[in-house]
């Protein structure tokens, strides 16, 4: 069972809850995904499913490797730069700004992708599929929009 459905949203994306879940679940989840090829991790332990996004740095030219929330859409996934509902952008959703060309590791599988950043439409259709896979992108829209008014980006990523 998902944690989403036995912990209100509200309490998951809280302004503490982000705080704590931003410093520990990416360093945690990247090691037991890289240790164990993508056959484990804490997120699908409860109940949710990640994708690891390799980008390349903007500004130093290095990979950078994330652990995504993400959806399927036929055979694109559907990504959310909602950086824990904190006033700034993803470094990760910066990077697919500036250069598109990325790799999803999914389940050990490496996928090549091109990222797509959604218009105003296009996210506006897909929010509710992220939202019935992490009901916090909300209470996280709503506090990024109040602290610094940026809208959160979501991303296609294209099977390349």
């Amino acid at each position: 069972m998902r944690i989403t459905r036995l912990v209100p949203a509200r309490l998951i994306g809280g302004k503490y809850a982000s705080a704590i879940g931003r410093r520990v679940f990416p360093p945690v989840d990247t090691a037991l995904q890289r240790a164990t090829r993508g056959r484990a991790s804490l997120t699908r332990a409860i109940g949710m499913r990640l994708l690891m996004l390799e980008t390349i740095g903007r500004r130093s030219g290095e990979p950078r490797v994330t652990p995504l929330i993400f959806a399927t859409q036929d055979s694109d996934f559907v990504v959310v730069g909602s950086n824990w509902g904190q006033a700034h952008n993803p470094a990760w959703a910066l990077n697919l700004v500036a250069n598109p060309d990325a790799v999803a590791t999914l389940d050990g599988e490496r996928i090549p992708v091109r990222a797509r950043r959604l218009t105003e439409q296009e996210r506006a259709e897909v929010w509710p599929l992220m939202l019935e896979v992490y009901p916090a992108y909300d209470e996280y829209a709503r506090r990024v929009q109040a602290s610094s008014g940026r809208e959160i980006m979501v991303f296609r990523l294209e099977r390349a």
